[in-house]
């Protein structure tokens, strides 16, 4: 452990730019559920259990249309949960190495949650592949219009997990409005705000030219393995990725260096070497 985590803050201490890869398993140290598999999603959500939906399930947005107070009842939930939730420390962490860096930090996530934005990592530095859960849209859609949720509330029953009352609405049509998220088996997402970001993004490391990019992934596991496919294709040429993950740690072809730990722990502890 030791002989990766000095190696890690030697890849760190001759970065000219840092790119952040991160998956679900970053926020689990701020207290947000890990879903990973049928039973770590109904331990977050027993009322999902004792009705036997599972997270693929619920995801999707044909209940939109079907079941709107089921649909919104999930959703609900997490836009209140995300918007209390702290940031843990570790993303401090990673603005202040970004910040003192050359050619700065950018973010990739799969993470919906919005938690880089409220640990005050600038909106167009984040490329959030799949959507954001605080911007809306319309079910239909109507139009090609993506909105903030700010001010958007929904009630929600904690033993039926349905929403009750008013469901939030489109401005331009007045049907049913829903999350700006890329849900399973989803052709109606309007992906546009997400792509702006990823041109951005690549824009970004286009302009980097001969820097050394290094990659930091964090909580990004194998089942949907967008975020690790990321991380791996923009390290490959230096084998600069840092992989840390408790679980699944593993690097392929020795391009980099794995560290089985948890997203802060890991975080505070290269943090320790490097100052």
């Amino acid at each position: 452990m030791d002989a990766a985590l000095d190696r890690a803050a030697d890849l760190l201490a001759g970065a000219d730019a840092l790119l952040v890869c991160a998956g679900a398993g970053i926020g689990v140290d701020s207290g947000l559920p890990d879903f990973r598999g049928d039973h770590g999603f109904w331990r977050a959500y027993p009322p999902y259990a004792r009705l036997g939906l599972r997270f693929v399930e619920l995801a999707n947005p044909e209940h939109f249309v079907a079941d709107p107070e089921l649909a919104w009842g999930f959703y609900g939930h997490r836009l209140h949960l995300y918007r209390r939730t702290e940031p843990h420390a570790g993303f401090a962490v990673l603005r202040r190495w970004g910040d003192r860096l050359p050619g700065g930090i950018r973010v990739f996530t799969s993470n919906v949650d919005g938690q880089f934005q409220r640990a005050g990592f600038a909106a167009e530095h984040v490329a959030e592949v799949h959507g954001s859960i605080h911007h809306l849209q319309c079910v239909e859609p109507c139009q090609d219009a993506v909105w903030p949720a700010d001010g958007t509330e929904v009630a929600v029953d904690p033993d039926t997990m349905r929403a009750a009352g008013d469901l939030p609405r489109c401005p331009h049509c007045g049907g049913l409005a829903r999350p700006n998220i890329l849900m399973f088996g989803d052709d109606g997402w309007l992906g546009w705000r997400s792509q702006e970001r990823l041109d951005g993004l690549a824009r970004w490391r286009r302009g980097l030219r001969d820097a050394r990019l290094v990659v930091v992934e964090l909580g990004a596991g194998t089942a949907v393995p967008t975020v690790r496919r990321q991380a791996e294709l923009a390290s490959v040429a230096g084998g600069t990725l840092i992989r840390i993950n408790p679980r699944e740690p593993e690097v392929r072809h020795g391009h980099g260096v794995s560290v089985p730990l948890g997203a802060l722990d890991g975080l505070t502890r290269l943090d320790a070497r490097l100052t």
